[in-house]
């Protein structure tokens, strides 16, 4: 190709596929593979008659060397994993799309994804733990990772996220020593997945920066009841270009449409034994079945001329911008519609890098930001062993590829002509540099000078304001969480002077938090604790101009409970019977709880059939051996005679109800059930009279008499369902399960 006056326009070939929901999983399909109708073949393509034995000498004799077919299997299954990632080891992914409301934001970005709503783009997302191996459990107390990457048609977007909007650190260079301080001990390997230790304690007590993040962890956000129920944040400052040049601060928001819910504690413990796959279980089963995960993309946008108008630096990744003073704009929403065909090959092998930039979005000065510039590329090269992970097809953006990066490890793409340099002329002086106006990347114009200096600015100083906004910002039930859950980590902690450093941070926070935690840790408080500041801070114009900035006490938008969506889609209803129970009743129950979008299981002690008492069958779902109430976010116990007296003899079933009591669950019954539930440890509840027409709830305890309305007792139920749990029971403590 000669140069000429339009070579700045792209030829056909070059122009970006239209992207369209189905865009990415077309471009994947050469790459799957179906083993079915196949006869197996050696990976040059040699049909293969025999793979159970090696080739010998005689059948009790040595393998022989030639045996080509058992060198190709074993040699594959010996290098077939990668080395897993230092932090979020542990995840799982879902493909779906994102799509714009309206072309609103065109005023602040020119990012064509985030503009068009005629455009579906195709995206990956990865939730994930942080800390924990690869066969570590779900549940962990933990901060959860949201990474999505955007196959736009200007080239992949990734926006690497968590559920919780801060971090536990300023600047990058501290990340190596805060994942050596959280991860198991370097001399016994323990504990895993767990921050409940002294060396994060010890790290933790000694950063105040880290303040603000540790009251995100021991919030009911470490505990999320499911992926699908988790929000998602950004964490740094971005920012917004638009096609003018303009910029603008930006933060990232992503919003569960059924809300943000967590687990308790203990069910979270008992799940991590029970299943300890509950998180990546829920999504894949949710997506089988056709309740789609949806999230909202919301933005906060902070104009160039008000970057110092808060009493906090827009550039600290220790801190949120609250609501209150900058409120989200919701811009589009992400469905989540498609499991991953292998594991391996997507979830495990997608790599995100927030590098990942297309135009209208840019990077800040934030330190941490900064640091992960570097870290994400250099941590994909260990693990592929290549810079050329790009080519692995879950990582192949839509966007055409050109460049000179021909060489290298895993390279895949076979490049034609003699040119593999620029600037030349041999090639036709391709590939070719576009201008801005055909969708080029430009950085954003950004005047930058200083001393080279190890230091940060004193803008970043401040570690205990947001903390206490936070734990201000808490429902009454969510800040006794985190008093309990700092006993439990704190109380791991066998050094008392860690413990003591830690109670006097909390102290600095709130006095009375301070005081709760110490008296469950073994400690005193000290009125007047002290702790310098690791670190070098720097005075400067931007911490001169914050010192009146914009602030508030409280943000009620961080509170969970204040935000609650109450809904019935997708959750999980228990139903246990045996033989005996009441058909009908059951039946217009359960399609009432469908209909309203639960999930229903119906349990009882052993798999099989079971008999109702007008003798219609109906087979079980799940056995008390297989399950149990943690994995339910309601219990539903049909009437029948029989059917109940059983249930009181079974200890598996009393525990069931008992737990689920405990847990704050909504629990419904009629008729003979009552009778049940009062031989359980549920005590001085409100019950309807089992022989008449009365509905009553209490406390999300819903009873009916055995001549009540199957309607009204579902309408009830469902309501209950909908509050999620039922923070109310102080009897719980009493419940021996």
């Amino acid at each position: 190709m000669k140069k000429n006056e339009s070579e700045n326009k792209p030829t056909n070939n070059d122009k970006a596929r239209t992207v369209s929901q189905d865009s990415k999983k077309q471009q994947l399909d050469p790459y799957r593979q179906e083993k079915e109708g196949h006869y197996m073949t050696t990976d040059q393509g040699l049909r293969i008659n025999h793979t159970d034995d090696s080739l010998k000498a005689g059948s009790r004799g040595p393998t022989i060397m030639e045996d080509f077919h058992f060198r190709e299997k074993m040699t594959h299954f010996d290098h077939e994993n990668i080395p897993e990632r230092v932090v979020h080891a542990r995840g799982s992914g879902a493909h779906g799309y994102f799509q714009a409301y309206d072309d609103s934001m065109k005023k602040y970005t020119k990012a064509k994804f985030l503009t068009d709503p005629n455009t579906k783009t195709p995206v990956f997302v990865r939730f994930s733990t942080v800390v924990g191996s690869r066969g570590s459990a779900d549940t962990v107390r933990d901060v959860r990772g949201f990474a999505t990457k955007f196959y736009t048609e200007e080239g992949n977007y990734d926006l690497v996220g968590n559920n919780m909007p801060v971090f536990f650190i300023q600047d990058a260079n501290k990340f190596a020593d805060l994942v050596h301080s959280i991860k198991p001990d370097p001399d016994n390997e323990m504990p895993q997945a767990s921050a409940a230790h002294d060396t994060f304690w010890d790290f933790a007590s000694l950063m105040p920066e880290i303040n603000h993040m540790i009251m995100w962890v021991l919030s009911d956000r470490a505990l999320p009841r499911s992926f699908r129920m988790m929000d998602g944040f950004g964490v740094h400052t971005f920012r917004f270009i638009n096609e003018e040049g303009k910029a603008r601060f930006v933060k990232f928001h992503w919003r569960s449409t059924l809300g943000a819910h967590s687990l308790v504690w203990d069910e979270a413990q008992k799940l991590a034994g029970k299943d300890p796959d509950w998180l990546r279980r829920d999504l894949w089963e949710a997506i089988d079945s056709g309740n789609y995960p949806e999230f909202e993309l919301s933005v906060q946008i902070v104009e160039e001329e008000d970057e110092f108008k808060f009493d906090f630096d827009l550039l600290d990744a220790t801190k949120i911008i609250p609501e209150e003073l900058v409120p989200r704009k919701p811009i589009g929403k992400m469905v989540l519609n498609r499991n991953p065909d292998n594991f391996f090959a997507e979830t495990e092998q997608v790599a995100f890098h927030p590098g990942n930039l297309v135009p209208g979005i840019d990077v800040t000065n934030d330190p941490l930001l900064q640091g992960r510039l570097f870290s994400y590329l250099d941590t994909q090269i260990n693990r592929f062993s290549s810079a050329n992970f790009a080519e692995v097809p879950i990582n192949r953006p839509l966007a055409p590829v050109h460049n000179n990066q021909e060489a290298g490890f895993m390279r895949q793409t076979i490049n034609k002509g003699k040119a593999n340099y620029w600037p030349n002329s041999i090639g036709g002086g391709c590939p070719m540099m576009a201008p801005e106006n055909q969708g080029a990347f430009v950085h954003y114009m950004e005047k930058v000078e200083g001393h080279k200096i190890r230091a940060r600015s004193q803008s970043f100083n401040d570690h205990y304001s947001q903390a206490t906004l936070f734990w201000n910002s808490m429902t009454e039930v969510e800040q006794k969480h985190i008093v309990e859950a700092a006993h439990f980590e704190l109380g791991k902690v066998e050094s008392k002077e860690i413990r003591q450093r830690m109670v006097g941070h909390f102290s600095k926070i709130d006095m009375n938090f301070a005081k709760m935690v110490a008296a469950g840790v073994g400690v005193e408080v000290h009125e007047n604790f002290d702790q310098e500041s690791t670190g070098h801070y720097e005075d400067n114009e931007a911490s001169k101009q914050m010192k009146n900035g914009k602030s508030v006490k409280e943000s009620p938008a961080v509170s969970m409970e204040r935000n609650k969506i109450e809904t019935v889609k997708s959750r999980k209803v228990a139903i246990l019977v045996e033989n005996g129970f009441d058909y009908n009743e059951l039946m217009q129950v359960k399609q009432a709880l469908t209909d309203a979008g639960a999930m229903v299981k119906i349990i009882s002690k052993l798999h099989g059939m079971k008999k109702a008492s007008n003798g219609e069958m109906v087979e079980t779902d799940k056995s008390h051996v297989t399950t149990g109430s943690i994995m339910y976010d309601a219990v539903y116990i049909p009437d029948g005679k029989e059917s109940i007296h059983t249930l009181m003899r079974e200890g598996d079933a009393l525990h069931f109800i008992n737990e689920a009591f405990k847990h704050h669950k909504t629990i419904a019954t009629s008729g003979h059930g009552i009778e049940l539930l009062q031989k359980t440890s549920i005590g001085g509840y409100v019950y309807a009279e089992p022989t008449s027409r009365d509905v009553k709830e209490h406390k999300g305890v819903v009873t009916a008499g055995n001549d009540a309305d199957a309607d009204e007792f579902a309408e009830k139920f469902i309501a209950a369902i909908k509050k999620h749990r039922h923070w109310n029971r102080e009897e719980k403590m009493m419940v021996p399960a």
